[in-house]
């Protein structure tokens, strides 16, 4: 009974000593993990709030003196109406074409904020319009249905396409590409083509030289809680792989959405 006992033991105490070695083991990689995952919130937080500096100084120092400017203009045009009616047609001229001007600067504005394609043709067909100027073939389905997905999936998952197939244009020009859309709880996108692939260094487990795409195709991803895998494929080229959840960002959207009750303002 003693050496049942003794031998127990001996085999708790390794057991244990396993357990502590893996975990410790394990320690360095979360670590890794965790200052990955900050660093990435990091830059969304950056890139963020760089744009909305962007927008407002857009706003402030740009449109806005020139609608005041305008209302100054208008504020001529009719004084002069009263005074001197043959003078009114020129400065009326010149108000058109900085009104027309400013309707520029203010759809510049608003397709920085949400691609116009997307509302206009839809995501698989906004990603197919850009992909016919992209040289070589490219093959877009949606395996599933388009409609009713959040806009913040939306907007990641065209902007990452529009990146990786920019990339293809660009590294991998006489290749063929393809962009297959799946949609579950989650929309799934992935882009791949038969070009050279990533550098040698990338595909030996080694850092790749650092690509400001490379980073914001990820960066778009983990804005609304997914992740975007970039890889070399056996047999010669790249694929992208992106997973957005989709029920998150509904969330989200129902949680930011203002009220259109009766109480609502």
């Amino acid at each position: 009974m003693r050496a049942v006992l003794a031998r127990a033991a001996v085999l708790a105490g390794a057991f244990t000593a396993g357990a502590v070695a893996a975990r410790a083991a394990t320690l360095p990689h979360l670590r890794t993990l965790t200052a990955d995952l900050q660093r990435s919130r990091e830059r969304i937080l950056a890139t963020r709030e760089e744009e909305r500096r962007r927008l407002r100084h857009d706003l402030h120092d740009g449109l806005g003196p020139t609608l005041a400017s305008l209302a100054m203009s208008l504020d001529a045009a009719r004084i002069t109406l009263a005074c001197e009616p043959e003078r009114t047609d020129p400065l009326l001229a010149e108000v058109r074409n900085r009104l027309a001007t400013a309707v520029g600067e203010i759809r510049d504005l608003a397709h920085g904020l949400r691609p116009p394609a997307l509302d206009d043709l839809g995501l698989v067909a906004a990603i197919e319009s850009f992909a016919e100027g992209c040289g070589g073939r490219v093959d877009v389905r949606f395996d599933g249905e388009p409609a009713g997905l959040p806009a913040a999936v939306e907007v990641a998952a065209y902007r990452i396409a529009q990146e990786a197939l920019t990339n293809v244009r660009l590294h991998a020009p006489d290749s063929t590409a393809m962009v297959r859309l799946s949609r579950d709880s989650e929309l799934h996108l992935m882009v791949a083509d038969t070009g050279p692939g990533l550098p040698d260094a990338a595909r030996n487990g080694g850092q790749p030289r650092p690509r400001h795409g490379l980073a914001s195709m990820k960066e778009w991803a983990a804005e609304v809680g997914g992740n975007c895998v970039i890889a070399s494929r056996n047999g010669g080229g790249t694929v992208v792989t992106v997973r957005l959840p989709v029920a998150a960002a509904e969330t989200a959207a129902g949680y930011h959405r203002p009220s259109t009750g009766k109480g609502g303002r």
